[in-house]
C-alpha cells in the first residue's frame, strides 16, 4: 500500500494571524499537525516549532537507533511507536526551555497530532485536542481523545447532552506541550484498509464542522485536495471562530 497527502491551513474569519502549523511527509510518511496558544505570536512560534523538532527527530533517526536521552524508551510497545513519542517529547522539552528563557514566549505552548505510516499500522501521537479520524466504507471515527475541560467532564458524566453545547470554556486545554517540563504523550495504534482516509486536524475544524459533514464530504469528494478545500470552507461557513488545519492521507494501492 502506498499513502496519498494533502493538507491546507487558513486563518479563519476571526483571528488576526495563523497560529497554527503542519507538516506532509519528506522523507518518511509522517503528518504532523500542531495549533499554537500564547501571545504576541507565540503560539505560532510553539506550534512551528513542534512540527519541526518532532519532524527533525525522525529524519535523525530514520536510519540508526534514536537517541533517547533524557528520555526512556518504553520496553512495551514497538519501536516506531517510541520514536515518534520521543520526537513529541523533544519538541515539548524545547517549547518549555524556550519559553524559560524568554519572557515575551512564557506560557506558548501548542497541541499536537501525528500520525506515522507504516506498511501493516498507523501509529498515533497526540497531546491536547488537536485530533486524527478515520473514515473507513463512509464511517468516521475519532480515533484520539481530547485532553481539554470539557471532555474531563462529559468522561465523569457530569455535562447532559444540552450542558456540553451551552460549556463556556470549551477551548481549556489541560494538556499541552509546554505547559510543563515534561509531557504525558498518548498513542494509537490503528491497523489500515485499502481506502481508508485519515484526517487529522485542528479544533478550528472539529469544533465548528459536524462529524457527520466531515464523513459526507471525505465521502464524496475523490480528490484528496478538492476535500481539503470544502472542509476548511465548511469550516469558516460555520464562523470560522479559529485557526483552520486539516491534513488528510488516503491509503492506496500500489
Amino acid at each position: 500500500m502506498r499513502v496519498r497527502f494533502s493538507g491546507d491551513t487558513h486563518i479563519g474569519m476571526k483571528r488576526k494571524h495563523n497560529e497554527d502549523s503542519f507538516i506532509l511527509p519528506e522523507f518518511e510518511r509522517v503528518a504532523i499537525v500542531a495549533d499554537g496558544m500564547g501571545g504576541h505570536a507565540s503560539g505560532e512560534v510553539a506550534s512551528n516549532m513542534a512540527v519541526e523538532a518532532v519532524a527533525a527527530y525522525l529524519k535523525a533517526t530514520q536510519d540508526q537507533a534514536p537517541t533517547t536521552w533524557p528520555f526512556k524508551m518504553d520496553q512495551h510497545v514497538r519501536y516506531e511507536t517510541n520514536r515518534l513519542v520521543v520526537g513529541v517529547k523533544h519538541a515539548n522539552q524545547r517549547i518549555w526551555e524556550t519559553s524559560q528563557r524568554n519572557e515575551e514566549q512564557h506560557g506558548m505552548g501548542t497541541t499536537i497530532v501525528g500520525a506515522l505510516f507504516l506498511d501493516d499500522r498507523v501509529i498515533i501521537a497526540h497531546v491536547g485536542d488537536s485530533r486524527c479520524y478515520r473514515l473507513r466504507r463512509q464511517q468516521l471515527l475519532q480515533l484520539t481523545e481530547d485532553h481539554s475541560l470539557l471532555n474531563d467532564y462529559i468522561k465523569m458524566k457530569r455535562l447532559s447532552g444540552e450542558e456540553v453545547g451551552r460549556f463556556q470554556q470549551k477551548n481549556v486545554i489541560v494538556r499541552a506541550l509546554g505547559m510543563k517540563e515534561s509531557v504525558q504523550v498518548d498513542t494509537q495504534v490503528d491497523t489500515p484498509q485499502l481506502h481508508d482516509i485519515y484526517l487529522l486536524c485542528s479544533d478550528g475544524l472539529s469544533g465548528m464542522v459536524p462529524d457527520p459533514l466531515m464523513a459526507e464530504i471525505l465521502s464524496d469528494e475523490p480528490d484528496l485536495d478538492s476535500a481539503v478545500d470544502r472542509l476548511l470552507r465548511a469550516a469558516n461557513e460555520a464562523g470560522g471562530t479559529d485557526n483552520i488545519t486539516c491534513v488528510l492521507g488516503r491509503i492506496e494501492p500500489l
